[in-house]
C-alpha cells in the first residue's frame, strides 16, 4: 500500500512539472523564430552582395585571360615563324651537302671509268699483238705441217723398203737356221724366262738369307735382353699335400668312431684323406688344387683346436673356404699390382688368383702369367710398341686355365671368351685366343704373347716332364723325320729342343733342303704337343773318298 501511494505522489508531481515546461516553451519558440528570420535576411543580403562582387571579379579575370591568350598567340606565331625559317635553312644546307657529295662521287666515278678505259685500251693493244703473233705462228705451223707431211711420206717409203729387206733377211736366216722366226722368238723367250727365274730365285734366296740373318740377330738380342731382365724361379713339382701330425694318436681322432670324422672331411672338402703307415702324416689327394688347399688348412686348424667332430668340421671348412677365396682375390690383385696393370674387372682378378693353385707341367700358372707379362713388356719396349697393353695381354693369356675343367674347349678359346665377356679390348681378346696359334695372328701383339709364352715355358728349370713323356717325345721327333724320303739319319738333341737331319746328297739337292725343313717343322707342329719351340736343321753333305794303294 505504501508503495502505491508513493508512486501516485510521484506521478502527480511529474505531471505538474510538465505543464509548467510547456508554457515556458511556447514563449521561447516565438523568440527563436524571430531571430531566425532576421538571420535569413542578413544572409540573403550578404549573398547578393557577394554575387555582385564575384561577377565583377570574374569579368575582370575574363578580360585578363583574353589579353594573356592574345599575347601567347602572338608569341607562338613568332616562334613558329622562327622555326620555319630555321628548318628551311637546314634543308637548304642538307641539299647543298648532298649536292656536293654527289658531285664528288661523280668525279671519282669518272676517274675510275677513265682508268678502266686506259686498261681496256692497253688490253686491246696486247690482244692485237698476240693475234698478230698467233697469225705468224699459224703460218709457221702450216709450213711445218707441210714439211712433216713430206717427211712422213719419205719415212713411209723408207719403212717399206726396210720391211722388205727385213723379210728377205728373215727368209734367208730361216733357210740357213732351219727354224721359223716364231720358233726362234719362242726359244728366246723361254731362255730369257729361265734365266730370269734363276736370277730371281738367287735374289730371293739372298734376300731371305739377309732378312733371316738380321731378324734372327734382332730376335736373339731382344730375347736375351728379356731373359736377362727377368730372373724366374725354378719349378718345384708338387702333386699331393702332406699334413704333419703331432703324434700317431691323432690319426684315430681324425678317422673318428666308425670313420665318421674322415667321411665328414671328405664330403665337406671333396678331397681324399689317405691315412697309412706314413709316420705322423696325413696325405691329401685330389684333382682340384684349391679344394686340396682348403682341406689342408682345415685339417691343420682342427688338429690345433683339438675338437674334431662332424659339426665342427663343417664349420671350419666353410670358414676356411671363405678365407681361401679372399686370399685368391688378394693374390690376383697383387699380381696386377706387380705387373703394373690396372682397370681389370674384379671377376678376372678372382680368376687370376685361382691360377695360384694351378700348375702346367709342374709350373705354377700364376707365376708363369706374371713372367709372360714382364717378358712381353720388355720385348714391346724394345720394338717401340704399347708396353701396358703387352703386359695386360701377357698377364691374361692363360686366364682360361682357371676354369678349363668346368667348360669345354681349349684354355685359349675359353680365356678369349672370358676376356670378351669382361670388356677387354679386341686386341687383347685376339692375343689370348691366338697365343697357341689356334687362331691366326693378326698383329705384333699376338706374336709377342706367343714368344713370351714359349720363352717362359722353355727356359731351363721352368717345367718338368716325366721320363716316359720325355723319351716318347724324342722318339716321335725322330720318327717324323724318318718318314720323309731321302733321310739318312736323324738325331733329337738338346733335350728335344732341336732335331738334326742328315739327308742323302744324291737324292736331295740344296734347294730341296729348305722345303724339307719347312715340311718337317709343319708336321711336328701338327702331330706333337711340346713346350716352347723345336729347331729343325737339315744337313746335306757330299763326300768323295778314294784310297791310295
Amino acid at each position: 500500500m505504501a508503495r502505491g501511494k508513493l508512486a501516485k505522489c510521484l506521478y502527480e508531481a511529474d505531471l505538474e512539472e510538465g505543464l509548467t515546461i510547456k508554457e515556458d516553451n511556447k514563449v521561447g519558440t516565438l523568440g527563436v523564430i524571430g531571430l531566425l528570420i532576421l538571420f535569413l535576411l542578413i544572409a540573403a543580403g550578404s549573398l547578393i552582395g557577394g554575387y555582385l562582387l564575384a561577377s565583377a571579379r570574374a569579368k575582370q579575370r575574363l578580360e585578363d585571360s583574353e589579353t594573356l591568350a592574345r599575347k601567347i598567340e602572338v608569341d607562338a606565331r613568332a616562334k613558329a615563324a622562327a622555326i620555319e625559317k630555321e628548318s628551311e635553312l637546314r634543308s637548304k644546307e642538307r641539299e647543298l651537302q648532298i649536292k656536293n657529295d654527289l658531285e664528288r662521287e661523280i668525279k671519282e666515278r669518272r676517274k675510275e671509268l677513265q682508268n678502266l678505259e686506259k686498261r681496256l685500251m692497253q688490253k686491246e693493244e696486247n690482244i692485237d699483238k698476240k693475234v698478230d703473233l698467233l697469225d705468224a705462228k699459224e703460218l709457221d705451223i702450216t709450213q711445218r705441217e707441210r714439211n712433216l707431211v713430206v717427211r712422213e711420206k719419205a719415212v713411209i717409203q723408207q719403212e717399206k723398203k726396210l720391211n722388205s729387206l727385213i723379210s728377205e733377211w728373215q727368209d734367208k736366216l730361216e733357210k740357213v737356221a732351219g727354224i721359223t722366226s716364231s720358233e726362234a722368238k719362242k726359244k728366246l723367250i723361254e731362255s730369257m724366262e729361265s734365266e730370269a727365274k734363276h736370277e730371281a730365285a738367287k735374289r730371293i734366296k739372298q734376300i731371305e738369307d739377309e732378312a733371316k740373318e738380321v731378324a734372327d740377330r734382332q730376335a736373339k738380342k731382344i730375347l736375351a735382353l728379356a731373359i736377362q731382365k727377368y730372373a724366374g724361379e725354378y719349378v718345384a713339382e708338387k702333386t699331393v699335400s702332406v699334413v704333419p701330425l703331432p703324434n700317431e694318436d691323432m690319426k684315430g681322432r681324425i678317422i673318428g668312431r666308425e670313420g665318421r670324422n674322415i667321411r665328414a672331411l671328405e664330403a665337406a672338402t671333396g678331397i681324399d684323406f689317405i691315412i697309412d703307415d706314413t709316420p705322423e702324416a696325413v696325405i691329401l689327394s685330389g684333382y682340384n688344387p684349391i679344394r686340396r688347399e682348403v682341406a689342408r688348412v682345415s685339417l691343420e686348424r682342427l688338429i690345433s683346436d683339438g675338437r674334431i667332430h662332424p659339426g665342427r668340421i663343417e664349420e671350419i671348412v666353410q670358414k676356411v673356404t671363405q678365407e681361401v677365396e679372399q686370399e685368391l682375390y688378394q693374390a690376383g690383385e697383387q699380381a696386377t699390382f706387380d705387373v703394373g696393370v690396372h682397370g681389370i674387372h674384379q671377376d678376372l682378378i678372382k680368376l687370376l688368383g685361382r691360377l695360384k693353385y694351378r700348375t702346367s707341367f709342374a709350373q705354377n700358372v700364376l707365376a708363369h702369367s706374371i713372367e709372360v707379362a714382364f717378358l712381353c713388356g720388355v720385348m714391346a719396349a724394345e720394338l717401340g710398341q704399347n708396353v701396358k697393353q703387352a703386359k695386360r695381354a701377357g698377364l691374361l693369356h692363360d686366364i682360361g686355365k682357371a676354369v678349363d675343367h668346368e667348360y669345354e674347349g681349349s684354355h685359349a678359346a675359353i680365356g678369349s671368351e672370358l676376356a670378351k665377356k669382361y670388356s677387354e679390348t679386341p686386341r687383347i681378346v685376339h692375343a689370348i685366343s691366338a697365343h697357341h696359334e689356334e687362331v691366326q695372328p693378326e698383329s705384333i701383339l699376338d706374336i709377342l704373347v706367343q714368344a713370351a709364352d714359349a720363352l717362359s715355358g722353355a727356359r731351363p728349370g721352368a717345367r718338368r716332364e716325366t721320363l716316359e713323356t720325355y723319351v716318347k717325345r724324342l722318339e716321335d721327333l725322330e720318327r717324323i723325320a724318318q718318314s720323309f724320303t731321302g733321310i739318312e739319319k736323324s738325331y733329337a738333341i738338346q733335350a728335344g729342343r732341336e732335331i738334326r737331319i742328315i739327308v742323302e746328297s744324291l737324292e736331295v739337292s740344296d734347294e730341296d733342303t729348305y722345303l724339307m725343313a719347312k715340311d718337317i717343322a709343319k708336321k711336328i707342329e701338327s702331330e706333337l704337343t711340346y713346350p716352347g719351340q723345336i729347331r729343325v736343321t737339315v744337313i746335306r753333305e757330299h763326300r768323295a773318298v778314294e784310297y791310295a794303294k
